[in-house]
Parts: C-alpha cells; sequence; structure tokens
C-alpha cells in the first residue's frame, strides 16, 4: 500500500509543473506574430549560441542529437530540428544544480548567496518569486557569474534577450493604440506595483546592489516571467542513501534481536511516510510552489494549440526534461505550451502576440458602466426599480472601487479588479453575467414567478427571456465593437500596407498594437456572430 501511495504522489507532482517558457519566440500553425524588432536584436544572441552549447556540455546538460538552437521563422532564437524526430524522444536534460530555482515562499532562491544582496533576507523572500529572481539574474549579471556551486553562468547570461517589447516600456501613445483600456490600466498597475517592489530591496540593499537601477530590476523580472515555469514539487529529489540506510538499521535490528521484523517495518514505514509527508504533502499544504529556469530549455517557443513538446521534473534523475509528445518534421521548431495564456497575458509578459489564439479573452467594463440607455432601447424592455441594487448586492455588476492591485503573481490568473465583465473564445460571455441580463431584463411577470430571486435565473427561464437576455448581451458586444476609432477591416489593411510597404517605417509598437487590437475586434464579432446564431 505505502509503495502504491508513493508512486501515485510521484506521478501526480512530476506531471504537475506548468510551463510558462520564454518570450522572444513563436508558433507555427497558430501564428504567433513578433515584430521585426526580435529577429534584430537577436541576430547578437545568436552569434553567442556556439559558446552557450560548448557550455551546455561542460555543465552536463544532455542534449539529443538532432536538436539544435537557431534563428526561429518569426523573429528570436528557437529550438529547431535537423532531422525527424518521433515522439516520446527525450531531447534535453538538466541537472538541478545548474538550473534557477526560486522557492516560493519558502526558502527563495537556491543560490544562498543571493540573499546576500540585500541586509533584511526576510524583505526579499517575502517578495513575489519573480522579484527574487531578477536579484537573481543580476547577481550573475553584474556582480559574479559564478553561482556557489562553482558554476559559471557566463555563456548562458550573454544569450539572454536585453531588451522586451512588452507594453510597459511603451510611450503613452503607444498603449492607447492598443484600443483596449483593460490592457492599459493592467501595465500601470504593473509599474506602479513593480516600482513599489523595487523600493522595497533599495530600502535593503546592500553595497553589492550599488548601480542596480529600475530598469535592471524590470530586466530581471521580465526574463524570470518569460522563461521560468512552475510546479507544486518543492522536495528533493530521490536519495537512496536514506532508504539503504533505514533498509541497514532495519537489518541490524533484527539481526541483532533487538525486535522483531513487524517492529522494524513499522520504523521503515515510518520514515518512508515523513519522506512522503515532507517532499510532497507539506509543500501543498503551505501552497509551496517551485519556480525554474533552466538553461537550454528556456529557448523553446510556444504553441497553444499543438505543442510537440514537454517539461517534466526527473525525480529519479535529479533533473529537468524535455522531451516530445508528437512527432517534429526535419526543419521544424519544438514547440511546448506555456499554459492557456489569453494575448493579454503574452503581449503584457511576453512580448508578442498569437494569432487566433483559443484562450483568448476580451474584458469589457463591469455591467454598471453600461449603458443602459441604449440597451433598453436595443431589446425594447425597461429595467424595474431596484432591479440595479438587488444585483449589485448580490455583487453581480462589478466592483466600484479597486482595494488591490488586482495583478495575481500566478501566471493562470487574468487580472480583472473592477469585475469587468469576461468573454472568452472557448465559452463567450460570462454565464454569470447571462444570468444578471436574464434577472435585469425580465418582465415583471417574470420576476413575480422566480419569486424575486437572481438565483432561479441561473438556467434559462423561459424562451422569451433566453432571447431577451442575449439580445442585450449582444448590443453591449456591438456597442464595444462600435466604440473603437477603426474597425476590424480598417486595421487589417493598414496591417497589410505596413507588411507590404518598408515606407511606412511602422515602430514595434505600433504593429504589435495593431496586430492586438485585431485579435481583440474578431473575438468580439465572432461572439456577437455566436448569440445571433443561438
Amino acid at each position: 500500500i505505502m509503495k502504491l501511495c508513493f508512486y501515485f504522489l510521484l506521478a501526480e507532482y512530476s506531471n504537475s509543473w506548468t510551463n510558462a517558457f520564454s518570450s522572444q519566440k513563436t508558433i507555427s500553425s497558430t501564428t504567433r506574430v513578433t515584430t521585426n524588432l526580435h529577429a534584430t536584436a537577436s541576430t547578437t544572441r545568436l552569434k553567442r549560441v556556439s559558446s552557450l552549447q560548448d557550455w551546455a556540455k561542460q555543465v552536463e546538460i544532455k542534449t539529443g542529437s538532432g536538436l539544435s538552437i537557431d534563428q526561429s521563422g518569426f523573429g528570436g532564437l528557437g529550438l529547431l530540428v535537423t532531422k525527424e524526430i518521433a515522439g516520446d524522444s527525450l531531447l534535453l536534460t538538466v541537472p538541478s544544480d545548474v538550473a534557477l530555482s526560486v522557492e516560493s515562499p519558502g526558502d527563495g532562491p537556491n543560490d544562498r548567496a543571493v540573499l546576500d544582496l540585500v541586509e533584511d533576507r526576510k524583505a526579499l523572500l517575502s517578495a513575489p518569486w519573480y522579484v527574487q529572481f531578477s536579484l537573481y539574474l543580476h547577481y550573475l549579471d553584474k556582480v559574479t557569474s559564478k553561482r556557489s556551486s562553482g558554476i559559471d553562468m557566463q555563456s548562458w547570461i550573454d544569450a539572454l534577450p536585453r531588451s522586451f517589447d512588452t507594453p510597459i516600456h511603451w510611450p503613452e501613445e503607444a498603449q492607447k493604440e492598443l484600443q483596449y483600456d483593460h490592457l492599459v490600466e493592467s501595465v500601470t498597475r504593473q509599474e506602479s506595483k513593480w516600482r513599489n517592489f523595487y523600493k522595497t530591496i533599495q530600502d535593503n540593499a546592500s553595497s553589492s546592489l550599488k548601480g542596480y537601477s529600475f530598469d535592471d530590476f524590470v530586466w530581471g523580472c521580465e526574463c524570470a516571467r518569460s522563461r521560468a515555469f512552475s510546479g507544486a514539487f518543492t522536495g528533493s529529489a530521490f536519495n537512496p542513501f536514506t532508504y539503504a540506510f533505514t533498509l541497514l538499521l532495519v537489518s541490524v535490528y533484527v539481526g541483532f534481536g533487538f525486535g522483531d521484523l513487524d517492529q522494524a517495518a513499522n520504523g521503515a514505514g515510518l520514515v518512508f511516510a515523513a519522506s512522503v509527508f515532507q517532499d510532497f504533502v507539506l509543500p501543498k499544504l503551505l501552497k509551496k510552489k517551485r519556480y525554474a529556469i533552466c538553461p537550454l530549455i528556456d529557448m523553446a517557443n510556444h504553441n497553444s494549440v499543438r505543442p510537440s513538446g514537454g517539461v517534466s521534473f526527473e525525480f529519479f534523475g535529479d533533473a529537468y526534461s524535455l522531451a516530445t509528445s508528437d512527432t517534429v518534421q526535419k526543419g521544424g521548431e519544438l514547440f511546448i505550451s506555456y499554459g492557456a495564456r489569453s494575448n493579454d497575458q503574452l503581449l503584457q509578459y511576453y512580448g508578442f502576440v498569437e494569432k487566433d489564439n483559443p484562450s483568448d479573452v476580451y474584458i469589457m467594463p463591469p455591467l454598471r458602466e453600461w449603458n443602459i440607455d441604449k440597451l433598453e432601447k436595443a431589446c425594447g424592455r425597461l429595467i424595474s426599480p431596484g432591479r440595479l441594487n438587488k444585483l449589485d448586492r448580490a455583487g453581480l455588476l462589478g466592483s466600484s472601487n479597486l482595494d488591490s492591485d488586482g495583478d495575481s503573481d500566478d501566471y493562470d490568473t487574468i487580472a480583472n479588479p473592477k469585475g469587468g465583465v469576461v468573454v472568452t473564445r472557448i465559452l463567450g460571455v460570462d454565464l454569470a453575467v447571462i444570468q444578471a441580463l436574464r434577472a435585469l431584463f425580465s418582465s415583471d411577470d417574470e420576476w413575480e414567478a422566480a419569486g424575486e430571486a437572481i438565483g432561479n435565473f441561473a438556467a434559462e427561464f423561459s424562451p422569451e427571456n433566453e432571447r431577451v437576455a442575449k439580445m442585450v448581451a449582444k448590443s453591449a458586444l456591438q456597442l464595444e465593437l462600435d466604440s473603437k476609432p477603426t474597425t476590424l477591416e480598417e486595421d487589417m489593411e493598414l496591417l497589410q500596407r505596413m507588411t507590404a510597404s518598408k515606407g511606412l517605417d511602422a515602430s514595434p509598437e505600433e504593429e504589435l498594437a495593431i496586430l492586438f487590437r485585431i485579435e481583440k475586434k474578431k473575438l468580439l464579432r465572432e461572439t456577437i456572430t455566436e448569440l445571433e446564431a443561438s
């Protein structure tokens, strides 16, 4: 039974690592879109690839045949294959002592010398994982490239990108070209939040952090957020010595007559149970995560639909590995999935936009900010007095104030502090919003028949009520679409002209902004079409 429990826990946690990889890269069938700046910036990096690959051999990173680091077809570097590689092939193995990792909450960086960069270690350990990584990377980049373990990381540091096309670097006018207030507000909160973290670090900085600028801090944060992946397992790798020593003690205990085999087995079982509890159960209870950046594996690019590889932690090998999940053709590129990332997240933290992203979302203003007069005219019904107040008390109108920054440090959380209406490519308009619209625009007879209870509108109340609710939702989406300074067709024509003519001299921010707003308008239009069809 204990063996079964052990292998069950091992399988669960070793497969629970969430990929969240690098920034300046691309995808295939669902096109990842980058700008020319990525290609220009990575030309210099490409020259350092030979040094990086030589260094990888020195630190015992094992690379499968047929895999190379080269210029990706969409700009930046990527993992390209020089021969056909079958599925379930192990391509990269990175020893855990070569990887950079941060345990949060917990022990922080896996190089304790990083903690010496601040006077108060608690100030660093209480900061988000990517802030700790920022100092870690600064330590390797500006203080010393040699870690406490003796591994020199200079070749890997030299291969990192030195700039990002993320909106935090854009001027205000360029951000407005996104035509999407939600992301502009999110970037504003991001900068404010990061400046506060930077100030906390500066207030506790040691002499080794002299000259550590906000730009240095942001560079480290962006490298971390775009190159790290996370997992719930924070324990140690398999250590055969522990179990061999336990077996020796059992043999001595029984052999010298100190007790019988059952008693010895109970003691051995206790050792095993304690090990499982410490490595698997306790971290989950304390909600600990380990964030890791693995040299070479961090060169893998993103494909949200058909990733051809995956990353895992090898418990028995004490290493991180990258293996194919599908066949990769000669001349192709090996892709992983960063997870379900919307274009909001991809642009804000990675600096690219994915065409037809299945995980894309559109965050509309909360219901309390919708133009009620226009919606009443659109559906031919007036909202009865007191109905809005009742929905407000139920929390269905969104937030009227911001008690927090609303931006989670978790990869998979979409910032929505105002309680805006969420529209997704997979599910359409949030079902809770449809419920609110059923109740809000119900007739007096329908409201009375429902017992004046909003919960009774969780499912379709009547065909007519459903028709009105979806008409209102469709009208709200159309109003949002009509509020944009340019139409979808105009944006697509402008992008085509930019692509065809170098004379337009568009900046990377302008091109990314157009690509981004095209995807958002497509999502709104698709959802409107689906509402009309239903």
